[in-house]
């Protein structure tokens, strides 16, 4: 049983944020995407990518994969800018979300003030806009080093049965597939980007971006995309976090995460007795 952490700096997240400003939408950019000889396994290979936030609110940068996936690994070492970043949102995400009503499975990093640290934000959308209805699945995390130092590596992995959300390969969240309803099967791209999200992302949208102090960057590198495309033959095997075939974690992959958990996570949707548990039926399963 993992006990409810007291984070410096925690903030509760809306349960509906209607008032959430859209990303950018990305282009490909056809460097950063390589197929392989493999209907079934594509990868991502490229130097280090840079991305910008400079001038205005509603503007940004990003990369978008050139093929969809139906499973996978998906990761990147990505190094965060130091000083005053509050209203910046920085992310690593797979999504469908040039559809309505889309899939979105988020690794975000929401932007600081001088004095605090860089909150990393994990989020699952399950065909979750559109409507003007957007039903959050955060869990919210203080990281234990400092992300602008050096690089890191985050990824996602997933698969018919789960979500896994890893850092320094350390799971850090499982999100299980409870029922169709909530978890995402449909295919999705990778992206990456840096956006001005003012209106809720640093303590829910009290502090803005401030662009006395622009330009804001990210710096991605190392990318990795490994798993089944879209089109894969169906005997494609789909990626999990454990070296044996029958898949799920380890027994010390559930110990990490626990630690994680127990140590550094500051928000869990779950928990949020403001929230509307109908709109988040998997948390009383």
């Amino acid at each position: 049983m993992l006990q409810k952490p007291l984070g410096r700096g925690a903030s509760k997240a809306r349960p509906i944020r209607s008032d959430r400003v859209a990303r950018p939408r990305f282009r490909s950019i056809g460097s950063i995407s390589r197929p392989s000889s493999s209907s079934s396994v594509s990868w991502l290979s490229s130097p280090e990518l840079v991305l910008f936030l400079v001038g205005a609110r509603k503007t940004g940068s990003g990369f978008k994969s050139l093929k969809a996936y139906r499973s996978g690994y998906f990761g990147a070492s990505i190094k965060l800018q130091s000083g005053y970043t509050a209203g910046v949102n920085t992310a690593f995400y797979v999504s469908d979300q040039e559809q309505r009503n889309h899939d979105e499975v988020d690794i975000e990093f929401l932007g600081k003030t001088f004095d605090e640290p860089y909150t990393l934000q994990t989020n699952v959308y399950i065909r979750g806009s559109g409507d003007g209805r957007i039903i959050g699945r955060e869990m919210k995390f203080h990281l234990w080093f400092d992300p602008t130092k050096n690089f890191h590596h985050y990824a996602i992995i997933w698969n018919p049965r789960e979500l896994i959300f890893l850092v320094d390969d350390v799971p850090i969240r499982r999100y299980a597939r409870k029922s169709a309803a909530t978890f995402p099967l449909r295919p999705m791209w990778v992206y990456g980007s840096i956006w001005d999200a003012s209106a809720w992302a640093t303590d829910d949208g009290k502090y803005k971006a401030d662009y006395r102090y622009q330009p804001f960057v990210a710096t991605y590198k190392n990318f990795k995309a490994t798993g089944c495309t879209a089109y894969a033959p169906r005997w494609c095997r789909a990626a999990t976090a454990s070296p044996y075939r029958s898949g799920g974690m380890t027994r010390q992959q559930y110990s990490a995460m626990r630690w994680v958990q127990r140590n550094h996570m500051v928000y869990n949707y779950c928990w949020d007795s403001s929230r509307d548990r109908s709109l988040t039926p998997e948390c009383r399963m």
